[in-house]
């Protein structure tokens, strides 16, 4: 129990030192970006290539694949149906940030400072979730709340394509799949580069990290984190008594309190969505989630 809690005070920690850094000038919030491209490009792929190079592939594994996509379509639902009544720029608020899983910046490196077993299943789980956040999520917002919009695949597989970590993804497991071995020499040089993705995307979050937003907005925000921390909280209950392997059960648990992801804040700005509340809801969620994912690890401990 002591070491669960002490790793997460310690990533905690990077998130405190990258704010601080900020609000007392060494840094700011474009350096961040370059942090951002950073994890983005050399270090979340390096965690990828090494893991899934060590990987057994299981049919079982697939269904995460599946329902990484599945599980962020239902957010959508839930979102769209308690946003229904509002302003359009109020729904597109309610649908971006009550969905999607931050796993790149948040949840992978949580886990791989934690349970580095799990990162396997949270692989499997995230090629799902790119799907969604490199252009499902947006075709169906566009379905949902920009009705005239048609769907573009040649634009949507340009976006995928163009994402370092998906391209990883598929690259790895058509080398599972054609029984391809990642050498164990190549693994050893890419695997410093993997330990780096821990601090850099804790201290990332610290100097994204906003929590200034006027009052009028901010019982907006509580509502859209309550729809997403609480049917996190619903899966958690329910996972708990499903008869399923306990690492998935916590890995899944895990994933059901990620904060909001760093692309849909992306997205929901180019939708109109100010940036400010997008990025008081996201600071506001690592805080918390921090706090529920370290509870999953201690319940399974």
């Amino acid at each position: 129990m002591g070491a669960v809690v002490l790793q997460s005070v310690i990533l905690f920690w990077m998130i405190v030192l990258g704010f601080v850094t900020k609000r007392v000038g060494l840094l700011n919030k474009s350096d961040g970006n370059v942090l951002g491209r950073i994890v983005m490009n050399v270090t979340l792929p390096a965690v990828i290539i090494i893991n899934l190079a060590r990987l057994i592939l299981q049919k079982e594994l697939a269904f995460l694949v599946f329902l990484g996509l599945v599980w962020t379509i239902g957010q959508l639902i839930l979102a769209y149906f308690l946003a229904k009544q509002k302003e359009k720029l109020i729904k597109l608020f309610y649908l971006y940030g009550a969905s999607g899983f931050n796993i790149g910046n948040f949840a992978i490196p949580f886990i791989q400072s934690t349970i580095p077993v799990g990162l396997p299943l949270v692989l499997m789980f995230d090629i799902g979730n790119s799907i969604m956040l490199s252009g499902g999520t947006k075709i169906v917002v566009d379905q949902m709340v920009h009705k005239e919009e048609p769907v573009h695949l040649k634009s949507i597989l340009k976006q995928l394509f163009s994402s370092v970590p998906f391209v990883c993804y598929v690259v790895m497991l058509l080398l599972k799949v054609t029984a391809v071995d990642v050498s164990e020499n190549i693994l050893s040089f890419i695997s410093p580069i993997a330990d780096a993705n821990i601090f850099l995307s804790m201290f990332m979050i610290g100097l994204f990290m906003e929590l200034r937003l006027p009052k009028t907005m901010m019982a907006e925000v509580l509502r859209v984190l309550f729809i997403r921390f609480g049917l996190g909280m619903l899966i958690f209950i329910l996972l708990y008594f499903l008869p399923i392997q306990a690492l998935t059960k916590m890995v899944l648990s895990l994933l059901a309190f990620s904060p909001i992801p760093l692309f849909s804040i992306m997205l929901a700005v180019q939708d109109g969505v100010k940036e400010e509340w997008m990025g008081v809801s996201a600071s506001i969620s690592f805080l918390i989630s921090l706090p529920l994912m370290t509870t999953v690890l201690l319940v399974y401990q």
